[in-house]
């Protein structure tokens, strides 16, 4: 009897709050009458919701007296009051906004403006690009987006294999400001230290943000010193966290290249809620898995087993004779069958890596005019990299008993990324106030697999080792107030900004366990081993550092209609950091309409750089290859006695290079921007930067000179490098962008985009505080002063990244159906070899075009499929050259024609490919399935 009151008054109960709703029903149209088929129709302050169907038609039950929303992409959002109706047709009007996205970066004005009402040029990439082609994290998705961006995946580089390093406009990784709502975000803990674009710098990890929290990302590209600090120097990228979604979205996306490797799986979920009346919540979560793919040939290396030298045949008498090289060849050959080696002992391509994340994003109001927000998330990625085979005849740097058949060793990373936001904001007598604080930390923990530390007893049973941790936090406060003032005397509009900054940044090395760094003492002969867990030795003791430093900064920033035709902008700001001193910046800018439709644009402003904690305190040992041969290089940072004058006693005291300081920018901009009838849009903007003191990281100076030799000693390692505020550099540009969105019936609309950056770079002149380094009289390329920025990384500089990109990208709806084209225009690259007497290694890479096309269907309001191809025609960038002379059946005993392996760029003929561009991945095929409810 209980059991049947108690279903009795469930029933009664759903029964009254159905009584309580209503259903409403209605189509959804554009301004043409054309079908808006995936419509999003909501009930204002709540969860409830539904998209409309493929003629545009939806059903809703709502609460009698509710307003309701309805959005569509390119149409402006309308909120409907239904006052008792129960059919609602709801015609959209088309949004200029749609290719002109309201943007909040570039200006701290208290209201957005449309990307072709600023006084300088934004990009607006939306959720909906986000997720339209194969790329699954942000780097490579702005890489294909956004032609002033260029970011690729290195190989066998140690850490940047982990983390892209990425560039704005040609300049460097850290050249580039990155935030998140608005707010500073750290950087990473790693310094690119090795031969790769980005050498020497310190960027930013944009790959632990899930895509599935993003709601657009805005690209400004111009100076921002003067408005957001150090690092804007090319430009800033805002990641607008997602703050507007209701219900649960979520996509699967699988696939892998046509040959048969770099498989990607990715999984992501967005969950949106309002709090009430009152705020919202907004979680993200991803995982993402790829594999590694390996695009490596064979090693031509002649011997592998019998050789010596890296597989080079033996001196003396043992190969004088052709038929000498060729019997010993053909034992080595039979070696090689009989133990199964194989000889495409490499992996190159990408990483393996594994990323796991979550995000959140909220507001509430507390009431009495303040508002509460957080926000922020967790990543855990780990990462599994190849570096350089040991082969058996590599006596000093293997053991033969752990790996009589040599071995690939691997370098794993840990890469452990936390970041949160929190604030208040109010209005106070008119006066908007925002007071924030920022933390974030990213850690890089090395483990190193497969190898072994050579200098230990053969046979010790060690294969791996932690070789240590990489650790950067940076926490900033801030406080931020802002006006708009109308009508003040001649102005039309006045927006008043100002405010200030506390940040500290911390950096930490903490050193590998002990075998991963130490010498066991083995010899070989009378030769000694190498010290460490090969590949990778572990950060030592003497490396270990905690170095943090603090800035104070202040801003004031103007923005004013002076008339209908004119905007302009100012903006200054002071900073003093704790170990280097203060800097104060400014800009000017401004945006004058010639009539409507069309109007020019400019900008003027000088910016800085402060070097960062990696840069002044990184110090490591590290293997790298040239030419082939195995090189231990000290990287030292610049407090070090070995780069300052700090030894002491009598004799050579070092390089006596200056303390790392700023660099200094100045910025210039002319643009052009134009609509024409609302649907289509135009912008062109040329740029000048130029930089006084960029800090690079040199070339390695060898002991062959004999100052070198000198001030590095005892030390065990042939090389040493460092940084330097060492060049000017000057880079121009300009950047195009045309968008057209063209409705062609009821059921179909067509949108076209073309964009493209011209830019290059060109090193104006060498800077060197160092005597020693500048009256180095030694002749040659181990000249102190050549080698402190030689012809290879000048090339790098300046040619490294593709001096153009264009893209042309197409997408045609027709109901429930679309299909979107894009092609991708890389420019050529150039690399160039250190020693000039060996420029015959130069080499220039062509232009490409990448195609990528995707199919996608709406099945249903809640199922989306889209099924798709990345590098449609399977293109490669042109293959680096190799030397006759490099032949495994090169069995010449005459110097001039016999085998060699440093007479061209490809290792041992092993690499094929330069990854400057897009990478040589290949063509890639993938699905997608697309979930709403």
């Amino acid at each position: 009897m209980k059991h049947s009151l108690l279903l009795l008054l469930f029933l009664l109960c759903g029964l009254m709050a159905q009584a309580q709703k209503a259903t409403v029903s209605g189509r959804v149209v554009g301004a043409q009458g054309e079908a808006l088929p995936g419509s999003t129709v909501l009930e204002r302050g709540t969860t409830n919701g539904t998209s409309t169907g493929s003629n545009g038609e939806f059903s809703l039950s709502v609460n009698p007296g509710a307003t309701i929303t309805v959005q569509a992409i390119g149409y402006t959002t309308q909120q409907i009051p239904l006052n008792g109706r129960t059919t609602l047709d709801v015609r959209l009007a088309a949004a200029a906004q749609d290719l002109n996205e309201v943007v909040v970066t570039g200006s701290r004005a208290t209201e957005g403006r449309s990307n072709i009402l600023t006084t300088a040029p934004v990009d607006v990439i939306s959720a909906r690009e986000i997720k339209a082609f194969a790329q699954t994290d942000v780097a490579q998705i702005l890489s294909y987006a956004a032609p002033s961006f260029q970011s690729t995946r290195q190989t066998i580089s140690d850490g940047t294999d982990h983390i892209d390093p990425a560039s704005l406009r040609g300049l460097g990784p850290d050249q580039v400001l990155v935030l998140v709502n608005g707010k500073r975000r750290h950087n990473s803990a790693l310094v690119n230290i090795n031969g790769t674009v980005g050498r020497g710098s310190v960027g930013t990890d944009l790959n632990v943000i899930p895509t599935a929290s993003i709601k657009r990302i805005e690209v400004l590209r111009d100076g921002a010193a003067a408005l957001y600090g150090s690092d804007a120097i090319a430009g800033v990228i805002n990641i607008q966290l997602k703050d507007d979604s209701t219900g649960v979205t979520a996509s699967s996306t699988a696939g892998q290249t046509t040959q048969n490797d770099g498989s990607v799986f990715q999984a992501d979920v967005n969950v949106g809620t309002s709090l009430g009346s009152r705020g919202f919540l907004d979680l993200s979560g991803q995982f993402q898995n790829h594999d590694y793919f390996n695009r490596g040939l064979s090693d031509t290396a002649p011997l592998i087993y019998l050789g010596g030298n890296s597989g080079q045949y033996p001196g003396g008498t043992a190969a004088d004779t052709e038929q000498k090289r060729r019997d010993l060849k053909a034992q080595d050959d039979a070696l090689v069958a009989q133990r199964g080696y194989d000889r495409n002992n490499l992996r190159v391509g990408s990483a393996a890596t594994r990323n796991i994340g979550g995000f959140l994003n909220a507001g509430y109001q507390l009431g009495a005019g303040f508002e509460a927000y957080v926000s922020g998330g967790a990543t855990y990625r780990t990462g599994k990299s190849a570096g350089f085979a040991r082969l058996p005849n590599q006596l000093t740097q293997i053991d033969l008993i752990s790996f009589p058949n040599g071995f690939l060793p691997f370098i794993n990373t840990t890469i452990n990324d936390q970041s949160v936001i929190t604030g208040l904001r109010k209005t106070v007598g008119g006066f908007a106030v925002d007071a924030s604080n920022t933390f974030g930390r990213n850690q890089v923990r090395y483990d190193i697999s497969n190898t072994v530390n050579a200098s230990l007893p053969q046979g010790f049973a060690q294969r791996e080792f932690y070789a240590g941790t990489l650790t950067f936090l940076q926490n900033t406060t801030n406080l931020g107030v802002a006006r708009k003032f109308t009508d003040l005397g001649p102005l039309a509009t006045l927006n008043l900004a100002f405010g200030g900054e506390y940040r500290r940044d911390q950096f930490q090395i903490e050193a590998g366990e002990r075998n991963s760094y130490i010498n066991g003492g083995r010899l070989i002969g009378t030769t000694p081993t190498a010290s460490g867990s090969q590949v990778f030795p572990g950060y030592q003791p003497t490396d270990e550092v905690i170095r943090h430093r603090t800035n104070v900064a202040g801003y004031v920033d103007l923005e004013s209609d002076v008339t209908e035709k004119l905007l302009v902008h100012v903006a200054g700001r002071v900073e003093n950091y704790s170990d280097f001193g203060s800097s104060v910046s400014g800009q000017a800018a401004a945006r004058f309409s010639i009539f409507d439709g069309l109007a020019l644009r400019g900008s003027f402003g000088n910016g800085f750089r402060a070097p960062s904690l990696q840069q002044r305190y990184f110090t490591n040992v590290s293997t790298q290859f040239i030419s082939g041969v195995p090189n231990q290089i000290l990287t030292v940072n610049n407090e070090n006695p070995v780069v300052r004058n700090g030894f002491g006693g009598a004799g050579q005291q070092g390089f006596g290079v200056a303390p790392l300081k700023q660099e200094n920018s100045h910025n210039y901009s002319l643009g052009l921007t134009a609509r024409v009838a609302r649907t289509a849009t135009l912008t062109v903007d040329a740029y000048q930067i130029d930089i006084t003191d960029r800090i690079v990281l040199s070339s390695s100076f060898t002991r062959t000179n004999p100052t070198v030799s000198t001030i590095l000693g005892t030390l065990p390692v042939s090389r040493v490098q460092f940084f330097a505020n060492a060049v000017n550099t000057r880079t121009q540009g300009i950047d195009i962008v045309a968008n057209e969105r063209l409705v062609l019936s009821e059921k179909s609309r067509l949108t076209l985009t073309a964009a493209a950056n011209f830019n290059e770079t060109v090193v104006r002149s060498f800077n060197s505080t160092s005597t020693t380094i500048n009256n180095d009289a030694t002749p040659g390329t181990t000249n102190l002063q050549n080698t402190l920025f030689d012809r290879q990384q000048r090339a790098r500089l300046e040619n490294g990244n593709p001096r153009s990109k264009i893209n042309l990208s197409a997408n045609y709806n027709y109901g429930i159906l679309g299909i979107e084209a894009r092609t991708v225009r890389f420019g050529e690259v150039q690399t160039k070899d250190a020693d000039p007497t060996r420029s015959f290694l130069d080499q220039t890479y062509a232009a490409k075009w990448i195609t990528d096309l995707t199919l996608s269907a709406q099945v249903t309001k809640q199922v989306g499929l889209l099924v798709g191809v990345n590098n449609l025609f399977d293109v490669y960038p042109d293959r680096l050259i190799q030397n006759p002379r490099n032949d495994p059946n090169n069995f010449s005993v005459d110097p001039a024609q016999s085998y060699s392996s440093s007479l061209d760029n490809t290792n041992r003929g092993r690499f094929v490919y330069n990854a400057s561009q897009f990478g040589f991945q290949g063509a890639y095929y993938f699905a997608r399935v697309n979930v709403a409810f």
